[in-house]
């Protein structure tokens, strides 16, 4: 059995499709996609959430091999917003950064949605 969902992509598209999705999630906060795709992105998010929570120059260079560099307001990037602002919210709390909210079917291919975002402050 696989340890992860292959989401119907070779290794280089579905890492594209994550690493799309976790930038857009760090930017956002809440993000609405199908539950297969929330439930892989869950464990990247949490992972970088982690990293971010180090601090060190080597945490920020792992994280910038993997988060896209857009603009998330403020004069910020994706990357900058994940060590400034989400960090910090989440020093005290040991894990469980993300929550998956269902939503129902999709009209055109009753593919299963939800919402996946970050939890407020502990």
């Amino acid at each position: 059995m696989a340890a992860y969902s292959k989401l119907g992509r070779d290794s280089s598209a579905r890492k594209a499709l994550l690493r799309d999705l976790v930038t857009d999630l760090f930017i956002y906060e809440r993000i609405q996609t199908t539950e297969a795709k929330a439930k892989e992105l869950r464990s990247v998010a949490e992972k970088l959430i982690t990293l971010a929570k180090r601090g060190d120059l080597h945490a920020r260079r792992q994280a910038a091999a993997f988060v896209r560099r857009e603009d998330a307001g403020n004069g910020q990037d994706a990357i900058q917003k994940l060590f400034s602002e989400l960090a910090p919210r989440y020093a005290e709390r040991p894990g469980g950064y993300t929550r998956i909210l269902k939503l129902g079917p999709r009209r055109g291919d009753s593919a299963p949605m939800v919402y996946l975002e970050l939890v407020d402050r502990a």
